[in-house]
């Protein structure tokens, strides 16, 4: 279909079906996202035909470097765009493994490219020498597999005659041009996507906006209404001009807990400049997730060796986790649909170290002390974890104003006791000289 000839006799139509199959009763915001608080920790996968060239998705058209893959180069990847290897289980099976609980899929990036079988486009996965739908697959996959499963949707679509002119290269225009006469057509083509995203595909856990720049010009309430009737219970990021329901910075760690208010998304650390520090009420904080690359690269890159240790996975999970939290760590697949060794490895470590202390991180909230120097806290249902990085030799002081009182505490991984002492101002943990966890030793404190 043309994208151009979508009507509003389509669009309605496509809607009201959607609605005639039972729109689920509208929860409350806590019963929404209840299950997101709980899980922490979600895979994030960006994928398309440009795994081939090893470059990132869609900026290499968008911001071309002289002697870079060309605009042509790149719409003509999916051309040859094969991944005969691609099994969804196995992705289950990783996420799973490292102890994630939730999964985020691209299934349309800011070329236009869509790995869904979408009606209104023909540049897509179908219409590869692969043939079939990724999102199909892995979306059944999950459901089998009891894993939530969420899609990224981009708004920016380089490759759609409404959205910019077509006409011009993609690096002259990318931010879209809503000042012509097309652009409502273009939020059609968007609702239209998005229906299909939410009515064929089962249960959907989040959308995942990814808007650039200027995002009021999508029409965001719009497209949160439509979401809210098709799927009542699908959460959503901020990154489509409204808040919606959570923050997303990119890339980096905020260094105090988001707070009601005080917008985090991008990747520019200086956005997150506004938040308060210390300790908020309940009522106060912001539900957040960072997004993060395992090496310096989204999609798929053979030639970008910068992989993150799984030490510095670990702690930026704990970091994550003590201001109140979700990790979404990224995986970029190779062009044959697996999942690269290095990737594999450090995922595997996290779930060996999530096996012993994930009591620690599913389900918590941020920590009751916050800047301790060596240490990052979570809790929940009254105690407290001490997630110890830096190890301070035989003992530990914490300040005791700021915890419960405690009944005992132990080594979150073997249950060993540690003795401890407790007087008005300090409790002191009493310590072995080295770390039991070279990567981070968590001690609970349960509450008496």
């Amino acid at each position: 279909m043309n994208p151009l000839h979508c009507t509003r006799r389509d669009l309605m139509k496509s809607v009201c079906a959607a609605i005639a199959l039972g729109a689920v009763r509208a929860q409350s915001l806590e019963d929404r996202t209840a299950w997101y608080r709980e899980a922490k920790f979600g895979m994030f996968i960006h994928w398309g035909p440009y795994s081939q060239a090893s470059v990132e998705a869609s900026w290499p058209i968008m911001r071309p470097k002289p002697g870079g893959i060309t605009e042509a180069e790149y719409v003509a990847l999916a051309k040859t765009f094969n991944p005969a290897k691609f099994d969804p289980y196995a992705f289950v099976r990783l996420a799973r493994s490292a102890g994630q609980r939730y999964m985020v899929f691209t299934t349309k990036h800011h070329d236009g490219f869509c790995m869904f079988d979408s009606r209104y486009t023909t540049y897509k996965i179908t219409n590869t020498p692969y043939g079939k739908d990724i999102v199909a697959q892995l979306a059944d996959a999950c459901h089998k597999e009891g894993m939530r499963l969420g899609f990224y949707y981009s708004p920016p679509d380089m490759h759609h005659p409404a959205y910019r002119d077509t006409s011009k290269p993609v690096s002259e225009n990318w931010m879209g041009q809503p000042e012509r006469p097309e652009w409502p057509l273009y939020l059609d083509y968007m609702e239209l996507q998005l229906t299909e995203l939410l009515t064929r595909y089962g249960p959907v856990a989040l959308i995942w906006f990814d808007g650039l720049n200027h995002q009021e010009k999508y029409d965001g309430r719009r497209f949160l209404k439509l979401i809210h009737e098709l799927q009542p219970a699908t959460l959503v990021n901020n990154r489509i001009g409204v808040p919606a329901d959570f923050e997303t910075p990119e890339q980096f760690i905020p260094k105090a807990i988001p707070t009601k208010g005080v917008r985090i998304s991008g990747i520019d650390p200086k956005e997150a400049s506004g938040l308060a520090g210390g300790v908020p009420s309940a009522a106060d904080f912001r539900l957040w997730e960072t997004c993060m690359t395992i090496n310096g690269t989204w999609a798929y890159n053979k030639n970008d060796p910068r992989f993150k240790s799984s030490t510095a996975l670990i702690r930026d999970l704990v970091e994550i986790a003590s201001r109140g939290g979700n990790f979404l760590l990224n995986v970029g697949p190779e062009p044959d649909g697996t999942i690269q060794p290095e990737f594999q490895d450090r995922l595997h470590a996290i779930g060996h170290w999530m096996d012993r202390n994930s009591e620690s991180i599913y389900g918590s909230e941020y920590g009751p002390i916050q800047n301790l120097s060596f240490a990052r806290t979570t809790t929940k249902n009254g105690d407290v974890y001490v997630h110890i990085f830096e190890w301070p030799g035989t003992q530990a002081v914490l300040p005791a104003a700021a915890l419960p009182e405690i009944r005992s505490a132990e080594f979150l991984a073997t249950g060993e006791p540690v003795p401890f002492e407790r007087d008005t101002d300090e409790l002191t943990l009493k310590l072995p000289a080295a770390a039991p966890d070279a990567a981070v030793t968590v001690i609970a404190l349960r509450a008496a």
